[in-house]
């Protein structure tokens, strides 16, 4: 039997949080949402096998939470996305070891491809 993975979403958008967790529970994957940066921080003490989040968020973007969780020793495939894509924010994040940068809405195709990349 395959292992569950937890793959953790960061999004301030509601929504956005809810299809995200509807579709990687379809996938079979176990989804836990955060509304934002520092909330996933303060849950990291029970790491994700893989992160998917949103770059532009209040408080704390998505580009300074990969910052922050390097500088914490992360290791963890990390998926970010964006509604608003600049090949800046891009080339940094996958110049980090990003997995992948996709542009919102997300292509459920894609991202599974991605997903299985990172996780199977």
């Amino acid at each position: 039997m395959n292992p569950m993975y937890r793959v953790a979403i960061v999004d301030d958008d509601d929504g956005v949080r809810q299809s995200l967790s509807s579709l990687l529970r379809s996938l079979g994957y176990e989804a836990r949402t955060f509304a934002s940066a520092s909330a996933f921080l303060a849950a990291l003490q029970d790491p994700p096998d893989c992160l998917l989040t949103d770059i532009q968020m209040p408080q704390m973007n998505g580009d300074v939470l990969q910052q922050e969780l390097l500088a914490r020793g992360c290791t963890f495939p990390m998926i970010f996305m964006s509604a608003f894509p600049t090949d800046a924010i891009r080339e940094r994040v996958m110049a980090r070891g990003a997995l992948a940068f996709l542009a919102k809405p997300v292509d459920a195709d894609t991202l599974s491809c991605y997903l299985a990349q990172a996780l199977e």
